[in-house]
């Protein structure tokens, strides 16, 4: 089949049917809700929510029950169902950070980025303090990692769902589930083989029940097999699996015989789809691992969910998920069947699919660029999106598993060329859609990924890179100490890589950091060392604005004097660089520090040439600020008629919308560099 741009048409896979059976486990549960806890028994009023636990082994249908029980009482909770995972496909915990970020997001509580696990989960608690909710938490693999996410109000209910107790929680509920009973299980086998195999024989269907132990993934994959041979018997699949013995679980023995009659190539994917980042899966992550056109891959993927073994996703794209049961079967399957070379060529292609992917979606932002529209079309279609809306979409709904990507990447602990770019991409397009400010929880994970690798392998130029990164979003988030000790951090990590630019540029930042602390002689000791660099480079545009923050922290500190000396100095590198906009600008400053120094009239003949630059910068907005200063500094020479003239002029430039400028210069903002500054560098040829 001919590979297809990426979909994104709103295509929603089938349910998988409806919910089946645990009658009684529902009725229990829902009674446990009622029942008083052991505190208010005693008198007390209850000190925290209530937690209800399922417990069963992985594909006994424990989520599919909490899910019903959700269902069935939500409308209790006025203020909704949080849910959140609380381990990976292969069992790994999930950070307690993590999972209280993604909680807090769900209730539009800000999430300021880099914030310690113990503040998320106190912002947690207080957000959740006057409400009603019901928190859905699944794949639990500690008590630790429920109890920290307890909210401290009565009225909240935390369904969990685990493998077994959650010892250390006081007043929980437990529900251990076994096999569904043996009408719903009959019922189940039903739904993928219609009614008439199941009531010709009856005993061979209550024998599979029984063979299966009425585990419910087992009963599934054992449908799939069924449906997938219209011509076979109950009986038939019965004697399979007794053939294949008493080893192993009854899960373990219908998936080797579902496994075994797969065809090879399909049996091949399927094996590979263990290595799939947080166990999801799109067409084009399979497509990538087996090396073969999306559109097979779809088709394949289809298949799988048919047969039990896929889960579907319901989403705006085509997504699935593996079952986290069925997730030690496939590694097992993978690392004994394919090579360790295989492997990792199956890891680097899906890797390099998923940064083509994200290149393609971050130059669809670029219209106004001729070079990437031209990289964009000359990238095959089925990585080209069709609009920068579906793009966005694409990047949203793919967050999880591009974020797990990442945390592949490095899983080895190495930062090679393709986990560079990989990072570098995803920041790239995480940026280019949402903002730095909406994404920055996000970017401050993924540099601080890149610094620990970097400094366990002991990478001075990486680690620079990272400390400068986290010491942007730091000061952004207003933690000014925090970035400072970053910045220190990367100037030592930059001049034992012997790298210039990241000394640098973490120089300007230490300076930026005082000047925001309010330490003025600092700020502009620190921006005169990042200028003498920069001049010993003959970096002239970056000279001329480290003037112009030499002279923001004098003016700061009432050193008018000095102020003027380099906003002359900014002023006369910026009309040496031939940059008009940069020096309408910096004329502009001069002016006001002019006035604020006690010469109006120099003020006003810098201001008048400042309107000149700005008028063949075309900035409308900076023209109109300043007709606004020179009627100010000409209402204090005495001139009223005059101050009128400028303030109509003014007014005719931007109607309505015109404010007057503030009287304090603005503050620089300590984080603000080059435009590169929230990305991991990356050589053109990997751009």
């Amino acid at each position: 089949m001919t590979d297809q741009a990426v979909d994104t048409s709103g295509v929603q896979l089938s349910a998988e049917g409806q919910f089946l059976g645990r009658t009684r486990e529902l009725k229990e549960l829902r009674a446990d809700i009622e029942r008083a806890g052991l505190d208010t028994l005693s008198g007390k009023k209850a000190p925290r929510a209530r937690v209800l636990l399922i417990a069963g082994r992985p594909g006994s249908g424990r989520s599919a029950l909490a899910e019903e029980l959700v269902q069935q009482v939500a409308d209790r909770y006025d203020d909704g169902v949080l849910r959140a995972r609380l381990s990976e496909p292969d069992g790994t915990p999930v950070p307690v950070e993590r999972t209280a970020r993604e909680l807090l997001a769900a209730l539009d509580r800000p999430t300021p980025a880099g914030a310690a696990e113990e503040d998320l989960t106190a912002a947690l608690r207080e957000a959740l303090a006057d409400r009603g909710a019901l928190l859905l938490l699944d794949d639990a693999v500690t008590a630790d990692q429920v109890d920290a996410l307890l909210p401290d109000t009565p009225e909240c209910l935390v369904v969990a769902v685990s493998d077994g107790p959650l010892t250390g929680i006081s007043d929980v509920r437990p529900c251990t589930l076994g096999g569904l009973d043996t009408k719903s299980a009959l019922e189940l086998l039903t739904r993928y083989t219609g009614s008439v195999r199941i009531t010709v024989d009856p005993r061979a269907a209550e024998g599979l029940v029984e063979e299966c132990q009425a585990h419910p993934a087992a009963l599934t994959m054992a449908g799939g097999w069924l449906a997938a041979r219209p011509k076979a018997a109950v009986a038939d699949l019965a004697k399979h699996l007794h053939a294949e013995g008493d080893e192993g679980t009854p899960l373990s023995r219908v998936f080797r015989l579902a496994y075994g009659s797969l065809p090879s190539p399909a049996a091949r994917i399927l094996r590979l789809l263990s290595l799939a980042p947080a166990g999801l899966v799109d067409p084009h992550t399979a497509s990538a691992l087996a090396g073969c056109s999306v559109g097979g891959a779809r088709t394949t993927l289809d298949d799988f969910v048919a047969l039990g073994l896929l889960h579907s996703v319901e989403s705006a794209l085509p997504q699935y998920e593996v079952p986290a049961c069925l997730h030690p079967l496939l590694k097992s399957l993978a690392e004994t069947q394919d090579r360790p070379a295989e492997l990792q060529l199956a890891r680097a292609r899906m890797l390099e699919r998923t940064v083509r992917l994200l290149q393609s979606c971050r130059a669809i932002t670029e219209t106004d660029n001729p070079e990437a529209r031209e990289k964009l079309q000359g990238m095959p279609r089925s990585l080209r999106f069709p609009s920068p809306r579906a793009a966005e979409d694409w990047l949203r709904i793919r967050r999880p598993a591009l974020l797990a990507s990442a945390r592949l990447a490095v899983a080895d602990g190495e930062l090679d060329t393709l986990a560079r770019r990989l990072m570098s991409q995803l920041v790239r397009a995480m940026v280019a859609h949402f903002g730095t400010q909406a994404a920055a929880p996000d970017l401050y994970g993924l540099h601080r990924l890149v610094l620990d690798v970097a400094e366990r392998r002991k990478l001075p130029r990486e680690q620079a890179a990272a400390l400068l990164n986290l010491g942007d979003l730091d000061a952004q988030t207003g933690r000014t100490a925090d970035a400072l000790t970053r910045y220190r951090a990367a100037l030592d990590a930059g001049r034992a890589a012997n790298d210039p630019y990241a000394t640098g540029r973490a120089m300007e930042s230490v300076g930026g950091a005082h000047l925001e602390l309010g330490d003025y002689d600092r700020a502009a000791d620190w921006f005169g060392r990042a200028l003498a660099q920069r001049l010993a480079r003959d970096e002239r545009a970056d000279a001329a604005r480290l003037y112009g923050r030499i002279a923001a922290a004098h003016t700061y500190a009432g050193r008018y004097g000095e102020a003027l000396r380099s906003w002359r100095a900014a002023v006369a590198g910026y009309r040496k660089e031939g940059d008009v906009a940069a020096h309408a600008r910096a004329l502009s400053e001069l002016a006001r520090v002019q006035e604020y120094a006690g010469r109006p009239e120099e003020s006003l003949r810098t201001c008048q040439e400042a309107v000149e630059w700005a008028r063949r910068a075309e900035d409308v907005r900076l023209q109109a600020a300043l007709q606004l200063r020179l009627a100010d500094t000409l209402d204090h020479l005495g001139d009223p008629a005059a101050a009128t003239l400028h303030r109509g002029a003014a007014e005719r430039l931007l109607g309505e919308e015109f404010s007057e400028p503030e009287a304090e210069p603005e503050r620089p903002d300590p984080s603000k560099q080059d435009a590169d500054a929230c990305e991991i560098r990356s050589t053109p040829a990997e751009d």
